[in-house]
């Protein structure tokens, strides 16, 4: 199978294209503007239509039109970016619409900087607009698993009718990797709900997130909510390395994970009883994979970059059960295999 070089974000726009991408529509940003640059080249010729639009909020105004027609479609931007695009976020899940998103992380709050971060956690988990609802979060660790899990992506949202994230960062997105792209054999699910022409065949679909009476609301919000706990059962995903025999568990995702893997088997070759949890979803949180992983650890670290967004959910998944540390680096800045692997020695005493 041929391997290309590429970056990340030119690796995300092709691996949507090849997954039946039809339609993108979105608006510079940086780190993620390499994306949208090559939907731009690449779109029209593989019979799909790209358009930059003319902000955020009018983006993903789109994207609910077109996937409100059944068409496989998707946005990119950066933290700020999303928070513009939150409502429309809300809208398309009160629709029950799939689409993709991407989220190339950059730091924050407000325009803060362009270097990557990890400090969407929480919107991305908890408050992605507004109203009960969820979206699919996946966390990529590598160019070449942007590529797998966005096909992923667009098959899960497709059979739950829900929007699905790409969370990556700043790191992922701009560096570059060798990558193959297998054969896409794309789920393509029928959607008798869509809106695209009922030729007198059926009765008119209408896609809708207006409920005024509260009981169909509150039934409609339960019915996602079963689709929900569907998810959590049976979709979530970490790996798990090294932790059968550890005493101390690190929880890292996305490129800080590879970082924190690095620092987990310095951390053996001192003596310390290491291994690393990586969450692949981040909503469902892999909280089986989270109890397996931890069973003979004493302690558990979480590494981020951020301020500890993901804390919060490693405890819940334990029940408190074990004593959870962090280690965070934020504003923009990755941090290094040797500061965890102290940080490590700190929590674990060197041998």
């Amino acid at each position: 199978m041929e391997r290309n070089l590429m970056k990340g974000n030119e690796a995300l726009a092709e691996a949507a294209i090849r997954a039946g991408c039809k339609c993108f529509f979105g608006y510079p940003i940086t780190p993620q503007t390499e994306l949208s640059a090559y939907m731009a080249k690449r779109m029209e010729k593989s019979g799909g239509v790209f358009l930059q639009a003319e902000s955020e909020i009018a983006a993903i105004n789109m994207v609910l039109g077109a996937a409100a027609t059944g068409v496989r479609t998707m946005t990119s931007s950066s933290s700020p970016g999303i928070s513009l695009k939150s409502e429309g976020i809300s809208y398309i899940a009160g629709s029950d619409l799939p689409c993709v998103i991407i989220n190339v992380q950059r730091g924050g709050p407000g325009l803060g900087g362009i270097q990557p971060s990890q400090a969407d956690y929480w919107q991305a988990t908890k408050a992605l607009g507004h109203g009960d609802f969820h979206l699919l979060v996946y966390a990529p660790a590598s160019v070449q698993e942007m590529i797998n899990m966005l096909t992923k992506a667009f098959d899960m949202a497709d059979e739950y009718r829900m929007p699905a994230m790409i969370l990556a960062d700043g790191l992922l997105g701009q560096m570059m990797e060798p990558v193959t792209f297998p054969e896409i054999k794309a789920n393509i699910v029928e959607k008798p709900w869509a809106t695209n022409g009922h030729q007198f065949k059926r009765e008119h679909n209408i896609v809708n997130s207006l409920y005024l009476q509260p009981e169909d609301l509150q039934k409609t919000v339960k019915d996602r909510f079963a689709k929900y706990e569907d998810l959590k059962q049976n979709h979530s995903e970490a790996e798990l390395y090294k932790t059968d025999d550890a005493d101390i568990v690190v929880v890292a995702y996305g490129a800080t994970a590879r970082v924190a893997k690095s620092a987990v088997n310095s951390a053996r070759e001192a003596g310390i009883k290491a291994g690393l949890i990586r969450p692949m979803t981040l909503w469902p949180f892999p909280e089986k994979h989270m109890i397996e992983g931890t069973k003979s650890a004493s302690n558990v670290l979480v590494v981020e970059m951020s301020m500890g967004q993901m804390v919060d959910d490693v405890k819940l998944a334990l029940e408190c059960s074990k004593p959870v540390h962090f280690f965070g680096r934020t504003g923009g800045i990755i941090p290094k295999p040797t500061e965890i692997h102290d940080e490590i020695l700190k929590i674990g005493g060197a041998k």
